[in-house]
């Protein structure tokens, strides 16, 4: 560091600087709270990006129980995990079939058991729904991926729908969330549609807005609020397309909430209860799935527009074409109501 002898009153001269970091490669700027912004906006174009590139048009979206896994089928080994997404089993298991045999199995433990062996038939249903459903859409024409099966990315029942997915060679997505402790995705999502979100409300907004239908397995406070969710958005016309909720599993659902009592009560108009289906089988639901889909989507005037487009394209001679490039929103389809 030099310094002035002639005029000691004047600063020494500094050192060089190192270069200042660009603002994008800024990471106290980006995770600090004037830098939430661009972390919202990431969580939106990043997403959009991928599903791009991955010719991905519309979902069905599974929500269920994370809190169940099955393990060894033939052992017939069940865990309950320590929370919603976690990898950490709980500290009170379900009691294993031989305990239950020989009776040494009593009062949660066996409970317990109860519970995960239904758990784990759901699992099973909801992976073979989703390999209908898969299979069904793969058969379908067209230049971008329809009606993908798309979980939370977690285990339990959104394993079971990514597995479905993954078994009938389709492309399945998983939108997960960081949580505070320990997780992972499952490993049936494809890794170019594997996503792990921080905010929740972002997460919320994909797996909304390229679905086509919802399937409700069995679950807890989360399924619950994604359900309610999208009935509301539903109810309310928010969505500028419609959607085919089936709420899986009659007795389960029946039991732990009564829609038909707020209908009773004017909370809600007795319409509104036909915004929803009961299926309790992968048969019956997929057969609820199809129809709904073919007849609001597929044979809908905005599909059928789309062929026609397509159909024009395909003649047309091979230079650039005149025409804008489509918008995200003409290739995926509307997504929410416009707002008057």
């Amino acid at each position: 560091m030099a310094t002035d002898s002639k005029n000691p009153a004047v600063p020494p001269t500094p050192e060089a600087l190192p270069n200042a970091p660009l603002a994008y490669r800024n990471d106290d700027f980006l995770g600090s709270p004037d830098g939430r912004i661009l972390r919202i906006l990431s969580e939106y174009q990043e997403p959009l990006s991928r599903f791009r590139r991955e010719r991905i048009q519309d979902t069905i979206v599974f929500f269920g129980s994370a809190r169940f896994r099955a393990l060894d089928v033939a052992a017939a080994n069940f865990e309950l995990l320590a929370n919603t997404g976690s990898r950490e089993p709980a500290a009170e298991q379900p009691a294993s079939l031989e305990e239950v045999e020989h009776g040494k199995a009593t009062g949660a433990r066996l409970r317990l058991a109860g519970a995960a062996i239904e758990m784990a038939a759901y699992y099973e249903d909801a992976r073979e729904l989703a390999n209908m459903l898969a299979t069904w859409a793969k058969s379908l024409p067209g230049p971008r991926h329809r009606f993908v099966i798309t979980s939370g990315g977690g285990p339990g029942i959104m394993e079971a729908a990514n597995r479905g997915a993954y078994e009938a060679g389709a492309k399945t997505i998983g939108l997960n969330i960081k949580l505070p402790f320990e997780q992972q995705p499952n490993p049936y999502v494809t890794p170019s549609l594997n996503f792990d979100f921080h905010y929740f409300f972002m997460r919320k907004y994909w797996l909304v807005y390229l679905a086509k239908a919802l399937v409700i397995f069995p679950g807890g406070f989360g399924t619950l609020d994604e359900m309610f969710e999208i009935l509301t958005l539903a109810q309310t016309h928010k969505l500028a397309k419609k959607i085919t909720v089936v709420i899986y599993g009659t007795p389960y659902w029946k039991s732990v909430i009564n829609l038909d009592v707020l209908a009773e009560k004017g909370a809600i108009a007795p319409g509104d209860l036909g915004l929803l289906h009961y299926a309790d089988t992968p048969q019956q639901a997929f057969d609820i799935l199809k129809a709904g889909l073919t007849e609001n989507h597929l044979n809908s005037d905005y599909e059928r527009a789309q062929q026609q487009e397509r159909a024009r394209r395909t003649a047309a001679d091979a230079n650039i074409p005149h025409d804008p490039a489509p918008t995200a929103q003409e290739m995926m389809g509307p997504d929410i109501a416009s707002t008057r």
